[in-house]
């Protein structure tokens, strides 16, 4: 795989200080506008292009706590561990990965306490955000002059509604990293009031199946609510077949999706972009095969860095694709980081 080109990321001292602007998750471009999340904030960061057709740099970077627009779970400083990001209409919508953690070995840990240290899992209840952010003026707000309102999912949440799932249930408890539960993409459709939202699980994949959830969310008393729009159930299951990898990032392009996959557990491997066409119009439970999906492009991807975690389309067509835990060669200097464009073979 030929990359086309790379786009400079510019961000400001404050993320360059707390070494946040590194690992990125989420992308998504919005016109002139990139909207950028990592997993180590509870914040969303806007950059703005220097072109509007053709942009070699993203920069005036600006960061926006989600806390000061919508209720977050978990304590004031906690980590959203945001996935997922996209635009939909007016408003920007995100989540949070929803995975439990196991604690990591540390250099000079004894044999017991790095034994102890991998026992213990944690539930990390500020992961379980979904929330739909109104924008006034390309800026978060809690209202808009135009109504917009913004909203977090409230109870029940997607943990409560899955806790009894023939498939998932399992893996509710089973930290991230370990192919346990762990939601790595949204993409929204419809107008506002009628969005159906479809998120990718990294994991678990299920005997080489990766799995996309699909929710109808409608604001309830200030509120986000899962409705029983499928069959009765408050979400749907579609079940694809991507070679054994899991879905790492999720961006619509008309009625189609393109998944960014890779691995489910902590570990290198390839990374790659499949077209699922006409996914948008789905709307039962589907299973979708391999000869389904069409294996757009891949990814490079390092030893033990490098990896591919949001994808986004430029005005021109192409994919832009953000790195988390990025090689030296992708921070040629403070505050900048270096983002892939890559063609795509196949249009809509």
């Amino acid at each position: 795989m030929d990359v086309e080109r790379r786009v400079r990321l510019r961000f400001g001292a404050a993320a360059v200080a707390d070494a946040t602007h590194a690992n990125l998750s989420a992308v998504r471009t919005d016109g002139e506008h990139l909207w950028i999340a990592g997993d180590e904030t509870a914040t969303v960061e806007r950059l703005t292009g220097d072109s509007a057709d053709r942009p070699t740099e993203y920069r005036d970077h600006v960061s926006f706590p989600l806390a000061d627009v919508v209720p977050l779970p978990g304590e004031a400083d906690d980590e959203v561990d945001i996935e997922g990001i996209c635009r939909n209409g007016p408003y920007l919508w995100v989540v949070g990965s929803h995975s439990t953690t196991r604690k990591k070995i540390k250099d000079g840990h004894s044999d017991a306490k790095a034994a102890k240290r991998l026992a213990s899992v944690s539930p990390e209840p500020s992961r379980r955000v979904l929330a739909r952010i109104a924008l006034a003026d390309d800026v978060p707000a809690g209202t808009t002059p135009e109504g917009g309102r913004s909203a977090a999912l409230g109870g029940p949440g997607l943990i409560d509604v899955l806790d009894g799932d023939d498939h998932l249930a399992s893996f509710l408890a089973i930290p991230g990293k370990d192919n346990g539960l762990d939601i790595e993409g949204i993409a929204v459709h419809g107008d506002p009031g009628q969005e159906r939202v479809l998120l990718g699980l990294r994991g678990p994949v299920l005997r080489g199946w990766a799995v996309v959830l699909q929710v109808a969310p409608r604001e309830d008393d200030g509120e986000l609510k899962l409705t029983k729009s499928f069959d009765g159930g408050r979400y749907a299951k579609h079940f694809l077949d991507l070679d054994g990898l899991g879905i790492r990032d999720i961006c619509a392009q008309g009625d189609d999706l393109l998944l960014l996959a890779g691995p489910s557990m902590d570990l290198d491997g390839p990374v790659r972009v499949y077209r699922w066409r006409g996914a948008a119009q789905i709307q039962a439970p589907d299973v979708v095969h391999r000869e389904e999906l069409h294996r757009e492009l891949d990814l490079p991807h390092g030893e033990g860095d490098d990896h591919a975690e949001g994808i986004a389309l430029l005005p021109s067509g192409e994919l832009l694709a953000v790195y988390d835990s990025p090689a030296a060669h992708r921070l040629p200097e403070p505050g900048i980081v270096l983002a892939d464009v890559v063609a795509l073979k196949s249009s809509r």
